[in-house]
């Protein structure tokens, strides 16, 4: 089990009841096993963050980013985030929730193939 602040665990039960429609869909395709068997949380934290969704046997990170996301602010914590997250063995992939709204299919084909070739190691 990785560690993370006591403090984001309420974050995080408040973030799994409102989730984003972009969330939900992408929920729907990777819940209960459903990608060659890997396991994800949604709203997991993580360290000092709260990730969207979570593979803990591929160390795997996935973020569904809104519109916000683009504006540079917003586009500096996310590089940190993300650099601090990768130094730790930890991948983070990143879908616009548009993406994952139009191209659903793209998306899990993307996380599928990271799938295989971790579970190919």
């Amino acid at each position: 089990m990785q560690p993370y602040e006591r403090y984001l665990k309420e974050n995080s039960q408040k973030l799994r009841v409102d989730q984003t429609d972009a969330e939900r869909k992408l929920w729907q395709r990777i819940n209960r096993d459903q990608l060659l068997g890997f396991r994800f949380n949604r709203q997991k934290p993580l360290l000092s963050y709260i990730v969207d969704f979570y593979c803990a046997k591929a160390k795997l990170i996935i973020e569904l980013d809104g519109s916000q996301h683009y504006e540079p602010d917003y586009q500096e914590k996310d590089a940190l985030r993300d650099a601090e997250l990768n130094s730790l063995g930890f991948t983070v992939m990143r879908f616009s929730n548009d993406e994952v709204m139009r191209e659903i299919e793209g998306v899990i084909e993307q996380i599928y193939l990271f799938l295989e070739n971790v579970g190919a190691d």
